[in-house]
């Protein structure tokens, strides 16, 4: 069998993509071995000097091909661009499928056309959430918010409780602002069906560890009570991403 050029050059980089896989594999065996608790989700070798990018406990680290060396909570930079390298992957990695959320099971609450969507998990009893609520969110309009009620009771033990409250209220809309800008709980017996346990199985499969976190309808992630002009630009780029 005659090849030429062509053939060659193809072969060559399917030899060159093998061993690029065989490599990220062994070195992706070899991490999950030195941190058994850390579940690996991607290796991936970048175009910077032998560096591997490992998507591991919800961040990224980076190391060699032999695991001489872990940068942890670093930031790739590229110099010619000057983007941040290191954040542009990691919204890519940790993008959620908005529409596989179960909305159903959030407190909706809509603010003029509603035409676009926002998700946040929140704790009843987060500081940073109720400034949220109060300072930020009070400022966007046209948009529909989704609250996943999501108690951290390791940090608020009564948050549970006061979820159910909320939860149980015959006007859940009302008794959320209440909460957040009355600080008044509804009267009721919180005994009816509250998908407590199912939201927070969903915050760990999507990787929610902390309050308030924000998911827009692309699938990205905003964490923290973010300025409400922050906010805005990622509705606005949302809404691109999606038309």
């Amino acid at each position: 069998m005659k090849f030429n050029l062509k053939h060659i050059a193809t072969l060559s980089l399917l030899v060159i993509s093998q061993f690029a896989l065989a490599d990220e594999a062994s070195l992706k065996k070899a991490i999950e071995a030195a941190y058994p608790k850390f579940k690996v989700e991607s290796v991936v070798k970048t175009p910077y000097a032998g560096l591997y990018e490992v998507f591991m406990g919800g961040q990224i680290v980076y190391t060699d091909e032999k695991l001489t060396f872990l940068i942890a909570e670093g930031r790739l930079v590229d110099p010619k661009t000057k983007k941040d390298v290191t954040g542009e992957r990691l919204d890519e990695l940790t993008k959620v499928d908005f529409s596989s959320l179960p909305l159903d099971q959030a407190i909706k609450v809509v603010k003029g056309n509603g035409s676009r969507k926002l998700v946040v998990f929140s704790d009843v009893d987060c500081p940073f959430c109720k400034r949220l609520e109060q300072n930020e969110l009070t400022n966007i309009d046209n948009v529909t918010i989704y609250t996943f009620l999501y108690p951290i009771e390791s940090l608020h033990p009564d948050a549970a409780n006061k979820s159910k409250l909320i939860w149980c209220a015959p006007n859940r809309v009302k008794a959320w602002n209440d909460w957040n800008f009355n600080n008044k709980l509804p009267s009721n017996a919180g005994n009816c069906e509250v998908p407590l346990e199912r939201i927070g199985e969903l915050a760990r499969k999507v990787g929610v560890t902390s309050t308030p976190t924000l998911i827009f309808s692309d699938g990205k992630r905003m964490l923290g009570a973010q300025p409400h002009k922050e906010i805005e630009k990622g509705l606005q780029a949302a809404k691109k991403q999606i038309n």
